[in-house]
């Protein structure tokens, strides 16, 4: 394909192909440098269990060697958007004594219009970026209120996407998160996803971490992989059968991810 082609296709095409313009021409540059961090969704902080189970799944962060650098939290960290669950879910979060970046997700909504604790709690959380070791790290809002399928990112993500990329370097190794999936037909990809992916086409896209979808996807477009994992609850299922509940331990490293799901059983 010619690079106008590139332009002109999808994103969802370009996934499919297994083509994406800026992975593909960052080639050997933007590498970025080496480190651990975890990536987990969907925590739904609701029930009197919570507390013992998040101080296990808190223990087993804590126990890696090296030590992850830094948590990514994917959405849902409470059950009804209220600030017993999220502030609780903040102090999980601050217990694992490395800094923590959210996005928000549906269940961090009370109502559609109201999401005034998560505003409260996690100032400064809907889109925002920032960088670590070489590498940068793009957190969305992909919600849409307390909608669970067939929603639409707001115009507001796709305000900010425009204003904030054409100030970026797009050969900077770039890791995307959002609550909401945005690998091509996984359940519950909100309808405009490739949208959002079609503003880091020229971009050196390694990765995009999501959630809702309590289960194990994987979608890749040559070197940059689109996943969901199951979800990291105690009072709550997978929507895919699958009975672990956990997390990803993620290793940055000569510009690629690599995952390993670490299982923490309930006590």
């Amino acid at each position: 394909m010619t690079r106008r082609q590139w332009l002109r296709a999808s994103a969802g095409a370009l996934l499919t192909l297994g083509a994406w313009p800026g992975r593909l021409r960052a080639a050997e540059n933007g590498r970025g440098g080496t480190f651990r961090f975890v990536a987990v969704n969907d925590a739904h902080f609701q029930s009197p269990r919570c507390p013992a189970w998040f101080e296990r799944v808190s223990a087993s962060i804590r126990a890696h060697d090296p030590r992850p650098e830094f948590c990514l939290m994917i959405g849902d960290l409470a059950q009804h958007g209220v600030r017993t669950e999220l502030g609780a879910m903040r102090e999980v979060l601050r217990s694992l004594r490395m800094p923590a970046y959210s996005v928000i997700g549906n269940h961090d909504y009370v109502s559609n219009t109201d999401r005034s604790s998560w505003d409260e709690l996690f100032p400064r959380s809907l889109n925002y970026h920032f960088e670590h070791r070489g590498w940068r790290f793009i957190g969305l809002d992909s919600s849409e209120g307390i909608k669970w399928e067939n929603t639409r990112v707001q115009a507001a993500t796709f305000r900010w996407l425009d204003a904030e990329l054409p100030k970026l370097d797009r050969a900077t190794p770039t890791v995307v998160f959002t609550h909401f999936p945005l690998g091509v037909l996984v359940p519950s990809r909100p309808l405009n996803a490739d949208d959002v992916l079609d503003r880091f086409k020229e971009f050196n896209l390694v990765a995009v971490f999501s959630g809702h979808f309590h289960g194990y996807t994987e979608r890749k477009s040559g070197r940059a992989t689109l996943t969901t994992n199951r979800c990291c609850s105690i009072s709550r299922a997978n929507h895919d059968g699958s009975p672990e509940k956990g997390y990803f331990l993620c290793t940055a490293r000569d510009g690629q991810i690599h995952r390993e799901f670490i299982e923490v059983k309930p006590e």
